[in-house]
Parts: C-alpha cells; sequence; structure tokens
C-alpha cells in the first residue's frame, strides 16, 4: 500500500474494488486532458484563420491530414476525421473555393474523388505548422528532449488507445 493509503488503484479500496472513475490518477488525466482539449480548439480556431482567415477551424485538421498522407479519397478522408460524406463535401467544397485543396476523380473508380492540397494550400499550411512547431519550442524550451519525446510517444498512445 502505499504511504497515503492508497494502493495505487490496484486493489480494493475501503468501500470495495476501486473503478476508474474514483481513482485520483483518473480524475488528474480527464482535467488535464479537458484543459489541453480546450486549448487546442481554441488553437485550432486561429491556426486555421492564420491559414486563411475564411476557413473553418474543423477544416484545418483536414488539411494537415492532406500535408502528412498526401492525396487521398475523400470517404478516406471522412472515415479519417470522422464525418460524414455532406459533412465532407461541404468542407472540401469550401477549400476549393479557397484555393487550398483541389478535387480530381479517381482513375480507379469513377464514382469516388482524390483530394490534395494545392500549391498554395501546402504553402499556407507548411507556414502555420512550423510556427506552431516554434511555439511549442519556445514553451518547452526549458524541457529536456528526453522529456518531449516522452511526451509525443505518450500522446501517440493514448491516441491510438482511443481509436479501439
Amino acid at each position: 500500500m502505499h504511504e497515503d493509503g492508497n494502493d495505487g488503484g490496484h486493489g480494493d479500496g475501503p468501500g470495495g474494488p476501486r473503478t476508474g472513475l474514483d481513482q485520483p490518477e483518473f480524475l488528474a488525466l480527464e482535467r488535464e486532458l479537458t484543459v489541453l482539449l480546450r486549448r487546442a480548439r481554441a488553437n485550432q480556431g486561429e491556426m486555421a484563420r492564420e491559414v486563411h482567415p475564411d476557413l473553418e477551424s474543423a477544416a484545418y485538421g483536414l488539411l494537415v491530414r492532406l500535408e502528412e498522407s498526401g492525396q487521398q479519397r475523400a470517404t478516406e478522408l471522412a472515415a479519417y476525421i470522422g464525418v460524414g460524406k455532406a459533412t465532407m463535401s461541404r468542407q472540401l467544397r469550401a477549400l476549393e473555393t479557397l484555393g487550398l485543396v483541389t478535387r480530381a476523380p479517381d482513375p480507379a473508380d469513377g464514382r469516388a474523388w482524390l483530394v490534395e492540397l494545392t500549391a498554395e494550400g501546402r504553402s499556407r499550411v507548411g507556414r502555420v505548422r512550423n510556427a506552431r512547431r516554434a511555439r511549442y519550442a519556445g514553451r518547452l524550451a526549458d524541457w529536456d528532449r528526453g522529456e518531449v519525446s516522452e511526451l509525443a510517444r505518450l500522446l501517440y498512445e493514448l491516441n491510438r488507445g482511443m481509436e479501439r
């Protein structure tokens, strides 16, 4: 048992078996993720406006995905982002209008569309992502590089676990 009288959440407490709902580490995790996600949503809106003043906040992640993965089918993008076909079509039309993406019929399946960043879209997204990484580097300048790497690894594992 730990010094605080807590067995670390690995056994039964005074009221019987403990669930993740009442364990302090999960309460702290929930609290910190809430703060992180709130800030991330606000930052995503700022980054979207930096790419283009008329860009919707939700479309920023779509542009980042295209930058990282290259040309993709609209249905793959919709599945990755977690939206339906109608929402994806609306977002793609808006991105086309802004000159950030192009769509072309998929030669392997004429019913599907392939989406990719335009040169302008690639340039704008790259500039914003570089600025964001510079902000992270500045804010975490007093961290050891190993700690930054470990944080990235843990966030990756968290994201993988959330996909299940």
